[in-house]
């Protein structure tokens, strides 16, 4: 293995963390944690909405740590936050203990991925290839598959879940640590402006795409538990969903790098969508389970391709700017997106939190298909001071 696809493998933790085990995992404890703590939907969504707004805060200050810290740094903290954070929700089940602990995971969470981002694009540049983007982004199925393969057989013992969770993310920061590197570690003067204009319609099909993708993998476990699904079917479909995004890489990396425009982007969503709806087809193993592998294989590959075309249509020193900037609009989708669809599915039923992703993705889908790259990323050499000091 290659020195740049090493670190990119080992930066992959951060997702690993601050993604599939600080946002995903609590997909499947949402069945525990409502028996005990008596929970409605609503309340349960509110938990990942409160992880978005944490998310929300984050990414809003993450220029400012880049600013005061640099950006491996900024990576290095928020992961030792994360697990921290993480371990704060196995110390309660009062209920605004437990808001505020998935708040501050939020928060930490969103400095990793925005500056893990960072890292992975300006890795992706020096090798010129997408495939250090797509690894970054895969690292989430590594911490999906982590949870699958452990949180059910718990049981009810979510406070040991968490616990566990926590021990987790600690060990994904240990090894991710001399990962978080690049040309330029010291504290920035700016991290310059973010580029919207350029990429409005991306923006727009990101945050359906955030309002939408997140109710599924919150109130999936919850669906299988209506349809009293046994653990072993749980720990299949969950553990198959989290090793569909550690393959989304070599099903997507070419396409995110090599098609025009948001093709990749248009695809990836409308596969999703249709993904989603699967699991309403018919409520049987073999279904479901070709259902979370669709999804699985996808949602992440959205964040990636945003990525990609993010740093074809700005310049590098707006990179972190403009990955903040989108990250506060996704974090304002995924907030709203699990309340809403909750409050919904109180008054009806758990299948409409799966319909919703599906409908808020086909449309993001259609947006995307409008969106044509209206100038070719420059050579690295014109576009990276960096990258011209390293004679790349």
């Amino acid at each position: 293995m290659s020195a740049p696809t090493w670190q990119a493998v080992r930066l992959a933790l951060g997702t690993a963390s601050a993604l599939g085990l600080a946002r995903f995992a609590y997909g499947l404890l949402v069945p525990a944690m409502r028996e005990d703590l008596h929970w409605s939907l609503a309340e349960a969504g509110a938990m990942s909405t409160a992880n978005g707004l944490g998310y929300l805060l984050g990414a809003l200050v993450t220029a400012l740590v880049v600013r005061r810290l640099g950006t491996a740094a900024a990576f290095r903290w928020g992961m030792v936050l994360t697990a921290a954070a993480l371990a704060a929700t196995a110390t309660s089940g009062a209920y605004l203990v437990l808001l505020t602990a998935r708040a501050a995971a939020g928060a930490a969470g969103a400095v990793v991925f925005i500056t893990g981002g960072v890292i992975a694009s300006r890795l992706a540049t020096r090798v010129s290839s997408g495939a250090p983007i797509t690894v970054y982004f895969a690292g989430t199925g590594l911490g999906i598959v982590f949870g699958g393969a452990t949180i059910p057989a718990l049981g009810d013992h979510w406070h040991v879940a968490w616990a566990g969770l926590s021990v987790a993310a600690a060990l994904a920061t240990a090894a991710s640590w001399s990962a978080a590197r690049t040309d330029d570690d010291a504290p920035a003067a700016t991290t310059g402006r973010a580029r919207m204009r350029p990429v409005w319609r991306t923006a727009l099909a990101y945050v359906l795409f955030a309002a939408g993708y997140i109710t599924y993998i919150t109130f999936l476990s919850a669906y299988l538990a209506d349809r009293q699904a046994p653990v072993t079917q749980v720990v299949l479909i969950w553990t198959s969903l989290g090793l569909a995004v550690m393959a989304a890489p070599a099903l997507w990396s070419r396409p995110i790098t090599d098609w025009p425009g948001a093709r990749a982007l248009a695809t990836l969503l409308g596969v999703l969508s249709g993904g989603a709806a699967l699991a309403l087809a018919a409520p049987t193993l073999p279904v479901i389970l070709a259902s979370a592998i669709i999804y699985g294989a996808t949602f992440m590959g959205v964040p990636a391709a945003v990525t990609a075309l993010i740093r074809g249509e700005t310049p590098p020193a707006d990179w972190t700017a403009t990955l903040a900037a989108f990250t506060v609009l996704f974090a304002a989708g995924q907030t709203v997106g699990p309340w809403v669809a909750g409050i919904l599915a109180d008054h009806t039923s758990t299948e409409a939190t799966l319909m919703w992703t599906a409908v808020l993705c086909a449309v993001a889908a259609m947006i995307a298909a409008t969106v044509r790259r209206r100038h070719p990323a420059p050579p690295a050499t014109a576009r990276d001071p960096a990258s011209r000091r390293r004679g790349v």
